[in-house]
């Protein structure tokens, strides 16, 4: 599964929830009557609508929900959930259907009412969600495989894919639409998951996404630019995070307070938290130091509050690796999980965590392998530059040739930022085409370029297409030299003037090594 809509996850045997009591719990009015009828699913998208289901049909912003009204009572819709102005689109559309009208904003109770549903609000599932701008996905996976070593039963929602216990399905956002969400927490209480770990984007505060979910602990890495074009300043989207530290979403949080951010989400938070530091001499709860770094990973020591210690290691490189794993060690403490009962799901603390399409080793793995190396990844923001050349600068034999491009209609006020930390943290920039939209590309190309030329630092090839921007990495490296490629990830797919094309980094970057004998 790729491009396009996939239908939401939901449990294979859903319970069925009284309209009558529904519509009381949440004072909707209804225009029919309601006794007999349940509901048994929740959406919002009219092609996702299954019988049974209560169909949420929200303003939007060319249409209203409404206006497909017809078309999910034809899919088996029991019942709509809309504002005035929908029921009366309804009620001219003749909608043979009862709709529910709720005086509140549709999507301000739209999580409430999933969670009603789906029965998600009586979970005792350990349930831990993570936001900030870079590195949400990392700390996602690191929760899981920690909560797996200590005997727990795991599922995740990730900008990558969601899965539940062995099952794996692809995402198609950071953090799905309330309804989705619940129908997904209610799979996972079905297959008797016990540790869930959840992105929490901005968007997903901002818009109500996790209303009606109750975290354990809720954790806060780093902040930088990202999504101006929605939230329009760095402080209202600073807002849309630090709301997730209040009680009506966590009973407790984490902050990484390295930075001016994290002491900020640290005093104003509604709820007790906990601080982790990385920076020798700040005040903090808990410490992490590097103790051993290369490329093939990252050793660590991180030390808390009465003589609690862990020492562990991650395969991926980079200080902020280790980062990741430490605070996802002390969600879990916080949860009340024994850091003694992870280590002894482990091999000497090592946590084998794999993350599609995060600091991805396309080259030949082996030991002793020859050839340079060449990772992928999906970090787009200055932030995340930084960070990833900063902890290559530190363990790169040779040259770092650097390849990227910019997310068309979207934030362009990043767009030299980008470039000229791209150019100062790497030898050889190469900057590409990610995803046009409607955007000339080349145009993207020059604001780029031109941050990158202040750098005064790499030398910069501009090349377009980055089948050939590949090909054109690998012809310039040496066998110390390591080569990263930014933005693409896990995806399969660019987004050129309103086409998807099928595109995977991932799989290009390995025919490429296979081409020029560097991969078998």
């Amino acid at each position: 599964m790729s491009i396009g809509d996939a239908l939401s996850i939901r449990p294979k045997n859903p319970r069925h929830a009284p309209l009558v009591e529904i519509a009381a719990k949440f004072a909707l009015r209804a225009t029919a009557p309601l006794e007999g009828l349940t509901a048994n699913g929740v959406t919002l998208d009219s092609r996702d609508v299954r019988s049974g289901d209560l169909y949420l049909a929200l303003p939007g912003t060319n249409r209203h929900g409404a206006d497909f009204a017809a078309q999910a009572a034809d899919r088996g819709a029991v019942a709509i959930l809309t504002d005035a102005a929908g029921a009366k689109i309804a009620r001219a559309a003749k909608t043979p259907i009862p709709v529910l009208v709720t005086d509140a904003a549709p999507r301000s109770i739209a999580g409430a009412v999933a969670a009603a549903v789906y029965g998600t609000a009586e979970t005792t599932a350990k349930t831990f969600g993570i936001t900030g701008t870079n590195g949400k996905t990392s700390v996602v996976y690191m929760l899981a495989e920690l909560l797996g070593a200590a005997g727990y039963t795991t599922g995740l929602s990730s900008t990558a894919e969601r899965r539940i216990g062995d099952e794996v399905i692809v995402s198609n956002l950071t953090s799905p639409e309330a309804p989705e969400l619940h129908g997904l927490l209610a799979r996972m209480a079905e297959k008797h998951v016990d540790g869930i770990a959840l992105e929490v984007s901005a968007h997903a505060v901002e818009r109500h996404r996790i209303d009606g979910v109750r975290f354990d602990v809720v954790a806060f890495n780093n902040f930088s630019q990202d999504h101006l074009d929605d939230f329009g300043d760095m402080e209202t989207y600073f807002a849309a995070k630090l709301a997730l530290f209040s009680p009506e979403h966590a009973e407790r949080g984490v902050v990484v307070v390295d930075s001016p951010h994290g002491q900020r989400i640290a005093r104003e938070a509604q709820i007790p938290v906990t601080r982790l530091s990385t920076e020798y001499g700040q005040e903090a709860d808990w410490h992490l130091a590097i103790t051993n770094q290369n490329l093939d990973g990252v050793s660590f020591v991180l030390q808390g509050p009465e003589g609690a210690m862990f020492r562990g290691s991650v395969p991926v490189f980079g200080r902020f690796m280790a980062e990741n794993a430490a605070l996802a060690l002390i969600m879990l403490h916080e949860a009340g999980i024994p850091l003694e009962q992870v280590d002894g799901g482990l091999d000497r603390g090592r946590i084998p965590v794999y993350i599609p399409g995060r600091l991805e080793l396309m080259s030949n793995p082996e030991p002793g392998a020859t050839g340079p190396r060449f990772y992928v990844d999906y970090g787009h923001t200055p932030g995340a530059f930084g960070a990833m050349l900063d902890a290559l600068g530190e363990v790169a034999p040779g040259r770092i040739i650097f390849m990227f491009g910019a997310d068309g209609d979207r934030d362009t006020t990043k767009r030299e930022e980008m470039g000229r930390i791209a150019a100062a943290g790497s030898d050889v920039l190469i900057v590409c085409d990610y995803h046009p939209r409607s955007e000339p590309p080349e145009s993207i190309r020059a604001q780029l370029i031109a941050g990158a030329r202040s750098a005064n630092h790499a030398e910069i090839i501009e090349e377009g297409d980055p089948r050939a921007a590949i090909r054109l990495a690998i012809s310039l490296a040496g066998p110390d030299d390591v080569i990263l490629y930014a933005g693409p990830g896990h995806e399969d797919y660019q987004e050129v003037a309103g086409q998807y094309i099928p595109y995977s980094a991932r799989d290009e970057v390995r025919g490429a090594l296979r081409e020029a004998g560097l991969l078998k």
